[in-house]
Order: C-alpha cells, then sequence, then structure tokens
C-alpha cells in the first residue's frame, strides 16, 4: 500500500467507513479483499476430504428437511396456500435469508478482534475489514440460495422474472447486517460484554422473525409487536416472491430501509471516535 493510500485511511476514518468510502476501498485493496475472502474458504476447508462439498451438503439438506420431511411428512401448510411445498419454501426463503443476516453480524462482532494481529501493524486498512466479512459471507449466501432457487427450478415452482426483485432486498439484509456488525464490532472491542449479548439476543430475533410460521398465524397485537422487527418486512418480502410468486409490496420495506440508513451511520460515526483507540484496546 502507498503512503498516500495510508494517509487516506487514517486521516479520514469516516470517509474510509462511509458507503462511498468503503466502495473506494474494496477498489483500492480488490487484490488484498480478494486474497482474504480466498484464504477464509481455504482454512475453514483445511484437512477436510470433502472441502468444498461442505458448503453444498448444508443447503441441501436444509432444503430437504423443510420441502420433503415438515411438507410431505409432518403435512404441514400454510394457511391459504395450496401448495404442498408452501410451507417450505416459506421456511427455506426465512432461514436462509436470515443465515445471511446473522453471519454478517456475528463475523461482523469479532473481526476487528480477530485480526488484531493485523490491526497492529500500520499498514493494515481497517476499513476492508466490514467488506471482507460481507463479501464472505455473499458467498456462502449464493450456494445456498442457488440450490434453493434449483429446487424451485426442478418441481416448477421458480417465479420467473419475479425472483430479480429479491436482488435489492438481499442487498438491504446486507446494508442492515452491515451496519449493525460494524457498530456492534466496534463496541464489542471495548466491552466483550456486546458480543456475548448479541449472540444471545439474536437467538430471541429468530423467534420473533416470521420465519418458521407466517405473521397471519398470530394474534393481532402479537402481529404489531413483529412490525417492529426491521427483519419482518425483509422475510416476509421475500417469502412473498417464492412463495406467492408476487412482487413485494416495496411500501413495507421504508422500515428495514431507514433502520439500514441508521446502522450504517451509527457504524461510521464510532469507528470514526474510536479509530485509534480500537488497536490500544486489542
Amino acid at each position: 500500500m502507498s503512503q498516500k493510500q495510508y494517509e487516506f485511511i487514517h486521516r479520514h476514518p469516516a470517509r474510509a467507513m462511509s458507503l462511498r468510502g468503503m466502495l473506494r476501498a474494496l477498489w483500492r485493496y480488490r487484490g488484498f479483499v480478494a486474497a482474504s475472502v480466498i484464504r477464509e474458504f481455504q482454512l475453514r476447508y483445511r484437512g477436510s476430504a470433502l472441502g468444498f462439498v461442505w458448503n453444498l451438503i448444508g443447503p441441501i439438506g436444509t432444503v430437504v428437511i423443510f420441502t420433503v420431511v415438515f411438507s410431505q411428512v409432518m403435512r404441514a401448510r400454510l394457511p391459504g396456500v395450496g401448495d404442498v411445498y408452501g410451507y417450505g419454501i416459506h421456511v427455506c426463503a426465512g432461514v436462509f435469508a436470515w443465515g445471511l443476516f446473522v453471519e454478517i453480524v456475528q463475523r461482523g462482532l469479532g473481526m476487528f478482534i480477530e485480526h488484531g494481529n493485523l490491526l497492529k501493524k500500520t499498514n493494515f486498512p481497517k476499513s476492508t475489514l466490514p467488506l471482507i466479512v460481507v463479501l464472505s459471507a455473499l458467498v456462502n449466501f449464493a450456494v445456498s440460495f442457488v440450490i434453493f432457487l434449483a429446487f424451485l427450478a426442478l418441481t416448477n415452482r421458480f417465479p420467473g422474472w419475479i425472483a430479480l426483485s429479491a436482488i435489492p432486498i438481499i442487498i438491504l439484509l446486507i446494508a442492515f447486517a452491515a451496519g449493525l456488525g460494524t457498530f456492534l464490532g466496534t463496541l464489542n472491542v471495548f466491552s466483550r460484554d456486546v458480543g456475548q449479548a448479541v449472540t444471545v439476543l439474536l437467538q430471541f430475533w429468530f423467534w420473533l422473525t416470521p420465519i418458521v410460521y407466517p405473521i397471519s398465524a398470530l394474534p393481532e397485537f402479537a402481529q404489531g409487536w413483529l412490525a417492529a422487527n426491521p427483519m419482518t418486512p425483509i422475510v416476509a418480502a421475500l417469502q412473498r416472491i417464492f412463495v406467492e410468486g408476487d412482487l413485494p409490496r416495496w411500501d413495507t420495506l421504508a422500515f428495514p430501509f431507514a433502520a439500514a440508513v441508521v446502522a450504517l451511520t451509527a457504524a461510521a460515526v464510532t469507528f470514526h471516535a474510536n479509530a485509534g483507540d480500537i488497536v490500544d484496546e486489542l
């Protein structure tokens, strides 16, 4: 890294953590980011005979369990949906979206701590860490989601071009998760209780998100509480696309969009305020 690049990162940490700054960092350090993502996958499967195949077994198992076991064996059905695979598709769409969200948040929680040795090196571009986390999680999600889409195609349940409307929703999910993970990851450097608390919170958060059940199955007062969950409209939009084959109600995504903006802003401000002290705390 050149001296000019080094000075940009350390003199302007807020810009480096902004959306524009992160995209600029991705381009400037694209080789470093790509190498880091590849190295993570190599380390993950080192010593494994099956290697990357394990990355396929998990999603395949998830699809089989929810579409075959729950839908065919246990006869689970969605209210108002006659498709025998409706419940399985509903759950898979939510589970894969939630998996992407959780991986980014949890990896974000520990990204500064895990890379403590690198952060102590003056030429390490700190602002690329969230990008590495997001790209690594996105690769895992892409593998899982392609398997899910393949199942939909094989069973003649692929929604066609409407599936493209899932792209902006996934981008919104990533933005929210990246902002939240970076914000909490910065706080976690100074108080490790944050990481422990968030791990517990995510367990409750899963069940407060309509993944394994439809919102309509809940009483009205409970539906009101779920509306305060930014992940509810995101998951519901994906389920609408792949279960009903309809475009999402874009107006319902205004709240998670606002939550993503707040999360990203909080991440940038928190990192800017503490960038100089992070290394000292590690």
